[in-house]
């Protein structure tokens, strides 16, 4: 016998009051203007739009740099919707039957799930074996639905990582899964704790309040907030919001039944839709009050949006009921699931340039892929399975496979045999699969060299009057991130006897305490060039002005503007710009103009250089150096030959003519 949860005998009015037919609905919106049946229209329009903000935070993160709140939208809805189904089933049946629910979540997600695993891992092995790093782990979160947790205590990155992960977008379903699992019990003790909506709507915002609380304690602006986003406890408002606007939906003369929520609910609505834009249109993950109100903000808007939907149909649900909204909405989940394993293998195959014709058409490519297969996984196994469950979808499956036609029969035949093919070529990739990427690899393998390049470094006296001829190595000290230590060889290949100062995840904070320490200790040569800001942008524009100030004027400054898809890249290497052209001793080096012409040269991560690409980083930094002397002696510089390669803009032509000091 199923295992079920009793509904106190004390249930309120309000409980009563909800019944509906007894077998009604799935989280899918169809659940009434009432809890208890109907549809909510409009439902998958709010969805088709969450899920369109992550494409395109995903695609270019420039465009909406917000767009990573789609995934705040879905909590909010996913919250309403489920304690919407469960006060259902306790004011219709007058308990919840556990076992039961939890079987349709099951039947609504792993079918998705372990379809995506079983071809995406695979296909990422037959692209590059960097693709797997950390495969064992991702594929057991993604089926246990750990994700989150796991990646948490392997002290895993979601803003900034040596190699993509094929199935980081897994976190969120981790939290709503956590969400299903306990949510139930902690419903049946909170309604019997109570009797009437009120109280349960209070209770409910006080968790998302503890939980909104955590996440801005928890973050420390301008470290990696991937804890705080992960994290169940500290990213649960959101689905706590949903459940406090279900609670208050339960109440028939609350105030989402009153006159004047219904007159204003269209207004209300086009008011939020508007804030949620502004929200994604200029919220960015690099921010700390995204973590410390944002989020929350996005949430509570996404709750007024839902509210709207709720009731008699307006102007509000039906734009949000035009058909290719719900098209994509109601196929949300599974694009949600494909794109971003889609993004990062064809990305991986087709190596191109970012915001490039190129590019686009890769991305292009991706978003096809995204939407053909989610929606052939929606028609032929999503849907069976949730409409005739685990034993009738492999009822219909056998019939298929003894079928009297051949057409059918031999279809039905070839899907298992590729299933199984998949899942064994899946464990076979998860057996082999690397520790670590081959950036990871290379960067460990030069910080060693680089860290003995700095530490041999002699105390250096500057020369009263400053020397602005070509710097030789011996005269140049670099301090960077993991960029320059992947550089190293072509460094110092280009500049022997150069004193470099790199370490990985450095931000501009951690490279003003590094110039700190080298000038403390007397080793900063005459020559210096600076790159930060990879993993993070320009936090703070006063401390790249503060570490321009601490050189002083009479050392050559070299600024390495950023290269990356990252949402903060353009207005950080404008940043960059703007401060290097206040000091005359400096100049930027226009990494991102050369390697965007031969994006080839980069490692699967498409951030850091490869072999040939380190040498291409040091020309830039050459070429820099060259100009800046040439700009300040008025005396031309010869290069040594080039490696292969033609920078000719590599250096700003506005910075380049700036007058000599």
């Amino acid at each position: 016998m199923a295992t079920q949860v009793q509904e106190p005998r004390t249930r309120s009015r309000t409980a009563d009051r909800t019944r509906g037919p007894r077998g009604a609905g799935r989280p899918s919106g169809r659940i009434g203007s009432r809890p208890g049946g109907g549809r909510i229209e409009g439902l998958d329009g709010l969805r088709a739009l969450a899920i369109v903000a992550v494409l395109i935070y995903h695609l270019r993160p420039e465009s909406l740099p917000g767009g990573f709140l789609g995934v705040d939208v879905f909590f909010v809805v996913s919250g309403f919707l489920i304690t919407t189904l469960l006060v259902r089933e306790l004011g219709t049946r007058g308990r919840i039957d556990l076992p039961r629910f939890w079987v349709r979540r099951a039947r609504r997600l792993l079918p998705a799930l372990a379809l995506v695993v079983v071809v995406s891992v695979p296909a990422a092995w037959a692209v590059s074996s960097d693709l797997l790093v950390s495969i064992g782990r991702q594929t057991l979160g993604a089926l246990s639905f750990s994700s989150n947790w796991l990646e948490i205590a392997a002290g895993s990155s979601y803003f900034t990582a040596t190699s993509p992960q094929l199935f980081v977008n897994f976190w969120s379903l981790a939290v709503e899964e956590q969400f299903y699992l306990l949510w139930p019990i902690v419903l049946v003790v909170v309604m019997a704790a109570t009797a009437s909506a009120r109280p349960r709507v209070r209770l409910a915002l006080a968790a998302a309040a503890v939980s909104a609380v955590l996440m801005a304690v928890l973050h420390t602006p301008g470290q990696d907030a991937t804890r705080v986003y992960y994290g169940t406890d500290t990213h649960l408002f959101g689905l706590m919001i949903g459940v406090a606007l279900a609670f208050a939906w339960s109440e028939p003369r609350g105030f989402l039944a009153s006159a004047a929520w219904l007159r204003r609910r269209q207004l209300a609505a086009l008011a939020a839709l508007g804030g949620l834009v502004v929200l994604m249109l200029t919220t960015e993950q690099s921010n700390g009050w995204t973590f410390r109100g944002g989020i929350l903000l996005a949430s509570v808007l996404t709750a007024v949006l839902l509210a709207a939907l709720l009731g008699r149909p307006g102007a509000f649900q039906r734009l949000m009921r035009l058909r290719p909204l719900e098209w994509v909405g109601q196929r949300s989940y599974g694009i949600y699931l494909w794109h971003w394993p889609a993004i990062v293998i064809l990305t991986e195959a087709l190596p191109t340039a970012h915001d490039s014709p190129a590019h686009w058409a890769v991305r292009g490519l991706a978003l096809v892929v995204t939407l053909v297969v989610s929606a052939a996984s929606y028609r032929w196994l999503e849907q069976p399975v949730r409409e005739h469950g685990f034993r009738g979808a492999w009822a219909r499956l056998r019939q298929a496979l003894g079928s009297r036609v051949p057409a059918r029969r031999g279809l039905a035949r070839t899907a298992v045999a590729l299933g199984v093919v998949l899942v064994l070529l899946t464990a076979a990739a998860v057996a082999v699969a690397p520790e670590r990427s081959r950036t990871q690899e290379q960067i460990e393998a030069a910080q060693a060299a680089v860290d003995a390049s700095a530490d041999n470094a002699a105390a250096v006296d500057l020369a009263a009057d400053a020397d602005w001829s070509m710097p030789t190595g011996e005269e140049i000290t670099g301090f960077g991130d993991s960029i320059v230590v992947t550089s190293a060889d072509g460094l110092e290949y280009r500049f022997p006897g150069v004193m470099l100062d790199a370490r990985s995840i450095r931000r501009w904070s951690d490279g003003e305490a590094a110039v700190d320490a080298r000038l403390a200790e007397g080793t900063v040569r005459r020559a210096v060039f600076l790159d930060f800001g990879t993993n993070a942008g320009i936090e703070d524009e006063s401390v790249v002005r503060r570490v321009m100030d601490k050189l002083g004027p009479q050392r050559m400054v070299v600024v390495v503007n950023l290269y990356g898809g990252s949402d903060w890249i353009p207005e950080a290497n404008a940043t960059l710009a703007g401060i290097v052209d206040d000091y005359p001793n400096a100049i930027l080096a226009d990494w991102h103009g050369a390697i965007s012409q031969q994006p080839e040269l980069l490692q699967s991560d498409r951030i850091h250089p490869g072999i040939e690409g380190a040498h291409l980083y040091a020309e830039v930094v050459e070429s820099a150096f060259a100009a800046l002397s040439e700009r300040l002696t008025g005396s031309p510089v010869l290069l040594a030959d080039r490696v292969g390669t033609d920078l000719g803009g590599a250096i700003s032509a506005g910075l380049a003519a700036a007058p000599a000091s």
